[in-house]
């Protein structure tokens, strides 16, 4: 008997069947492969809507895992609705499931149904960064010894290398506090906070560590963070905020583990 003629686009014909397979997992209207088949040749319809459901539902459970914080304030529903939406949208890249996901807060901020919460993109965001940093390389932070031994005539030339795990955010709302609130499993009460906030997630250790920046504080990391030495960063952030405050900035980043070398300028 001749076995059955397979078409161009069947498994193992390059990289035909492997898009005409993927290109319907993430999109329920579109009809499984023609060339699909079970067992004895029979169409395998149902087994790929199996299939496709469970890459969905896995891929919605990876989000509400990555972004625990904003899944508590829009509920289980609304957040499911929105994730998947977001699949079908922005398929992954990676096959690690925790590398899935650093588009959805730009999602959120363009999803109609999220509109009347326009603090909850930068929410994602913070919580983005926080899984982001705790999988960053490990590496010692700077301490104040080795920033202390710098001759002071050459403070202002120095370059600082951020840590792997360093990130900052900037938010026209109280996003970090929002974020806290809703980070744990506790009631959350009324916010009262209305400001901008702008945070630095870092993890100098095992535990990452989410920081509220004070006044010029963020335009200050932002500089070093992009290789600008201390004195143009400083001075970049007191022409941002008359408030802002040096010494303490300082202290402030050598605690949180934000840098981890310094480097004299020649």
């Amino acid at each position: 008997m001749l076995a059955r003629e397979r078409p161009a686009d069947d498994f193992g014909d390059k990289p035909g069947y492997a898009r005409a397979f993927a290109a319907a997992l993430l999109d329920p209207g579109r009809p499984p492969p023609s060339s699909l088949t079970g067992p004895a040749g029979k169409a395998a319809g149902k087994r790929y809507d199996v299939y496709r459901n469970n890459i969905t539902v896995s891929l919605v459970n990876a989000l509400a895992a990555t972004f625990p914080a904003t899944a508590r304030i829009v509920g289980v529903d609304f957040f499911r609705a929105m994730a998947r939406a977001h699949v079908r949208a922005a398929p992954p890249s990676s096959p690690l499931l925790f590398e899935y996901g650093h588009g959805f807060a730009d999602f959120i901020e363009a999803y109609e149904h999220a509109q009347p919460m326009p603090w909850l993109a930068d929410v994602a965001r913070i919580e983005r960064a926080w899984l982001d940093a705790y999988h960053a390389a490990d590496a010692e932070p700077l301490t104040p010894q080795a920033l202390g031994s710098v001759a002071s005539d050459r403070l202002a030339d120095t370059v600082l290398t951020p840590h792997p795990a360093t990130r900052i955010l900037r938010s026209r709302f109280p996003a970090l506090t929002i974020f806290v609130a809703n980070r744990s499993d506790g009631p959350v009460g009324r916010i009262r906070a209305t400001e901008p906030e702008d945070a630095l997630v870092t993890r100098p250790g095992l535990e990452v560590v989410v920081r509220r920046l004070p006044p010029g504080g963020t335009v200050f990391l932002m500089h070093l963070v992009a290789g600008a030495p201390l004195g143009a960063a400083a001075a970049a952030a007191l022409a941002d905020s008359p408030e802002f405050d040096l010494s303490a900035s300082i202290v402030g980043m050598l605690e949180a583990g934000a840098f981890i070398a310094a480097n004299q300028g020649g």
